[in-house]
């Protein structure tokens, strides 16, 4: 118990891809309670050679859950307006769209694209 708080009250996880969160509450000796957020992100394959883990760690004090808890609820729900608007990929996009690959916005999501072969050359 050298690092300062009395014992770990709760703690649940979620894994997104290579990254798992951690949400950790924990209390002080003073019986004060305070949360860890912590990212673990995969580093590396068996393949090429050894696997570590990158951590990031926020702590966030009682004093602070309910600004915190609002700024997230308006970043995620700012989110999900710009994605209802089409231009942006939501969670369940599982392709890439052409906007992101060319870089350009297209109107039309029928996309199709007109060439001549006479444009090619004679050498094709």
């Amino acid at each position: 118990m050298n690092d300062g708080y009395k014992e770990d009250v709760f703690s649940t996880s979620v894994r997104a891809g290579k990254r798992t969160y951690f949400f950790d509450v924990k209390a002080t000796r003073g019986n004060d309670l305070f949360m860890t957020i912590t990212e673990s992100k995969r580093v590396g394959h068996e393949n090429d050679g050894p696997v570590h883990y990158e951590k990031h760690k926020i702590f966030l004090y009682k004093e602070d859950f309910d600004g915190f808890a609002d700024g997230l609820q308006r970043a995620i729900d700012h989110i999900r307006s710009l994605q209802g608007t089409g231009e942006f990929r939501t969670a369940d996009s599982n392709r890439k769209n052409i906007n992101e690959l060319t870089g350009e916005h297209q109107e039309d999501s029928n996309l199709s694209t007109n060439f001549n072969f006479d444009d090619l050359g004679e050498d094709h």
